[in-house]
């Protein structure tokens, strides 16, 4: 059992409609490190922190709250997480009235060795619980004493209604899932988010349709597992129906989602994602190993010859959809042979891209307890096997789509070249092509004419498109 689990301080609790704007205005900051759901939980924080009266700043030095959204899916991040800690004890020494918040995955799971080694921080608090943050916060700038405001509670369902500040003109993340069953042995997302809770599908929906009416035209849903969508509500709603549901939106362009597992990715599901015209034909499906021993010991539930069924199911229905997965080499026990495999896997099933680790221990999870550790110049070697491995091959994909057209939904101006815009195409390639800005939310035909890594440079060949894609459904 992960430590820290289930701590509550004692926090001022009202309706948030209750809280009044400050007397001067003040300016938060919000760090977010880590995956999807914490950018949308940094959303759902900034949305809080609005209503009490604070405006966003770039600026920390001058910052009068500033949260850290933290990520402890690896070691690294945690570390990264102290470091800041660190950077922010100066600005704390400065500047007393300054809040400083550590949120997310590691100060749930290490609120003491946070309130040991940062004494200064003022609210240690999980992903479940920002419905307390604005009580926190008010309690923060009226206590007396060092004790930081804890709320580490992973068993809290978490409401409907919390206020949210969107961050992405064109594109926006809506969970359809919170926290995850699955257990995987090398993994601490459910101690540090808890339990899987699915939303209602009617909220989601409405979600949706606000997020649309506010201009985006791309949605992601997200969950750990999307597809066990459902599988913990009193109603007969699986994630394959609720797509429908979505795709039923008006001025909805495309729709994403984000993580599938192989142990329960449903024919329903696949079946949907080739008939929903609104929904892209990008598959996230980690494989995490392709060694069905290591798979086992790892508790993924599924072998590979399942996994490779699944995908062949998959572009039989949709010859052009993309896959991409997450791999980790040097899992414990692995052998020269069973790391083999996992090449093997790659070579057989090509990934358009991949997301490679080496394995790396979590306090608190089964793998740090089991034997025959991989050595770390061996986990590195491996790791970078893997890496050689995959660029050839996403190099190879991607060449071989130059000439072809794409739809590109434009996201906005390239950072890197102010007279072109970059934008993503169906099966979520980065394009990036010369157009003025004005084409952002649009969705514009371009030809790939350079391939990269990343995607593609591009031309234009086509009049932008205003309309929703598949906007005539009823």
């Amino acid at each position: 059992m992960v430590p820290d689990g289930g701590r509550r301080s004692k926090v001022v609790e009202l309706p948030l409609q209750c809280y009044t704007h400050l007397e001067m205005a003040r300016s938060y900051l919000i760090d977010t490190m880590g995956c999807q759901m914490n950018e949308r939980d940094s959303e759902t924080v900034a949305g809080i922190v609005e209503q009490l009266g604070y405006e966003a700043t770039d600026d920390r030095e001058q910052a009068d709250f500033i949260a850290l959204n933290t990520c402890a899916v690896r070691a690294k991040p945690q570390h990264k997480v102290f470091s800041k800690l660190g950077e922010l004890r100066r600005i704390k020494e400065q500047r007393p009235h300054t809040i400083i918040a550590v949120l997310g995955c590691v100060a749930q799971i290490a609120a003491q060795e946070i309130t040991a080694r940062a004494p200064y921080v003022d609210i240690i608090m999980g992903p479940r619980n920002y419905s307390h943050l604005a009580g926190a916060i008010t309690t923060a700038q009226a206590r007396a004493d060092n004790d930081p405001v804890t709320v580490t509670d992973t068993a809290e369902v978490i409401p409907e209604g919390l206020p949210v500040a969107r961050t992405t003109p064109v594109s926006s993340y809506v969970n359809v899932t919170y926290g995850c069953n699955n257990f995987c042995a090398y993994c601490i997302v459910p101690y540090a988010r808890g339990r899987q809770q699915s939303r209602a599908p009617e909220q989601i929906v409405s979600e949706v349709e606000q997020s649309v009416a506010a201009g985006h035209h791309e949605i992601t849903l997200l969950g750990q597992n999307v597809n066990s969508y459902g599988q913990d509500l009193n109603e007969d709603c699986d994630f394959a129906d609720l797509l429908v549901q979505v795709n039923c939106i008006k001025d909805l362009k495309r729709v994403r989602f984000t993580t599938s597992h192989p142990k329960d990715l449903s024919a329903s599901l696949v079946a949907a994602m080739a008939e929903l015209p609104r929904v892209c034909e990008h598959l996230h499906l980690p494989i995490q190993s392709g060694d069905d021993q290591v798979l086992e010991r790892m508790g993924r539930g599924y072998s590979y010859e399942h996994y490779r069924r699944v995908v062949e199911a998959a572009r039989e229905q949709m010859p052009q959809m993309s896959i991409t997965t997450d791999v980790m080499a040097g899992f414990p026990g692995e052998t020269e042979a069973q790391f083999g495999n996992t090449l093997r896997a790659f070579r057989e099933i090509r990934f358009d891209q991949a997301f490679m680790f080496k394995y790396n221990d979590r306090p608190g999870t089964c793998a740090a307890q089991m034997e025959g550790k991989v050595p770390e110049e061996v986990r590195q070697q491996r790791l970078e096997q893997l890496i050689a491995c995959q660029n050839e091959i996403a190099h190879q994909i991607n060449e071989e789509l130059v000439g072809a057209s794409f739809e590109v939904l434009v996201e906005g101006r390239d950072a890197k070249s102010p007279e072109k815009v970059r934008g993503r195409t169906r099966t979520n390639k980065i394009v990036i092509f010369p157009a003025s800005s004005d084409l952002q939310g649009r969705i514009v035909e371009v030809q790939a004419q350079q391939a990269f890594l990343w995607g593609f440079l591009g031309e234009a060949v086509g009049e932008a498109c205003s309309q929703s894609i598949g906007s005539n459904i009823q």
